[in-house]
């Protein structure tokens, strides 16, 4: 008899195609949060392949902090264009403006910390009871630490010693009213996981992680992009480097860094041998050492 066996990468596939079906079975009204990088990306594919021949069954939602690179929200519009899905965009823009939040100051100001009480409301608004999340546990110590059901109380706050064991292949949803549920089928994937699916998929990507000439600034053992967000200090000028990005965020605290990998299996062959974290290049991560962990029990992503 012929055995059938799966890759490690259709396996991880199988596994992620599971949890969202699970989550459009025991919740009414999930929404699959988007932010254009890589891992929400393959997000989209996975939720595509789920549901196939039908449409993906929720809307997308992006927390736009009004400081995105133009390359993203490019990709973003055609790929909700070639999805057919429904976007909900959520501005931390709005929140600046009705005083409901106050914009940081000085040269490492961001907006990333601001995208908090904009998913909340997003979420309360409109009614959605699980979210989907493109982390992963490879990526930080605190995303380690979550469930593939991820409980979040009626504030929307995450108790990392408060949460539901997970045995096998069965998920507790259930909640209370007001409570709601972040999901993440990438839970078990690495970044090199991702890269690989991408390959074997033909998966387009945002032309920022791929090499490209750009007007950086070196800041904090990192290169961030040229931009209008950024104040620079008198020591601080602009140069031109050949550069790429492993992640993908504001243009003030994502940073890129020196690269010739210009196709997807270059960019396999380059993490392979990496020897800095996916998100060592975060600025917002560098401010305290459980910055991660902290910004998620108040409900970040």
């Amino acid at each position: 008899m012929r055995k059938y066996k799966l890759s490690h990468i259709r396996q991880l596939e199988a596994e992620s195609i599971h949890i969202m079906r699970e989550v459009a079975a025991q919740f009414e009204n999930p929404v699959l949060m988007f932010s254009g990088g890589k891992d929400s990306i393959t997000m989209a594919r996975l939720a595509e392949k789920a549901f196939w021949p039908g449409k993906i069954p929720f809307p997308f939602l992006h927390v736009d902090t009004g400081h995105n690179f133009d390359e993203t929200i490019e990709f973003r519009d055609q790929l909700m264009d070639h999805l057919g899905v429904r976007l909900i965009v959520a501005k931390v823009q709005d929140l600046i403006d009705s005083g409901r939040v106050k914009e940081e100051n000085g040269p490492n100001a961001s907006r990333n910390k601001l995208q908090i009480p904009a998913l909340l409301d997003a979420l309360e608004e409109h009614g959605f009871d699980a979210a989907f999340g493109g982390a992963r546990r490879d990526e930080e110590k605190a995303r380690a630490k979550e469930r593939f059901f991820s409980h979040r109380d009626e504030f929307g706050q995450w108790d990392p010693k408060n949460q539901r064991p997970e045995l096998w292949n069965l998920y507790n949803g259930r909640k209370n009213h007001g409570e709601h549920f972040r999901v993440f089928p990438l839970s078990n994937w690495t970044e090199m996981d991702v890269w690989q699916y991408i390959a074997a998929e033909e998966i387009d990507i945002p032309s920022l992680y791929l090499a490209h000439e750009r007007e950086v600034v070196e800041r904090e053992d990192t290169y961030l992009a040229k931009s209008k967000y950024i104040t620079l200090s008198k020591e601080e000028e602009y140069e031109m480097q050949t550069v790429r990005f492993r992640t993908i965020g504001d243009m003030t605290c994502t940073g890129a860094f020196k690269s010739q990998a210009s196709t997807v299996p270059q960019i396999i062959e380059e993490v392979a041998s990496a020897r800095i974290t996916e998100r060592g290049n975060r600025t917002d991560d560098k401010r305290a050492e459980a910055a991660m962990e902290e910004r998620k029990k108040q409900g970040y992503f």
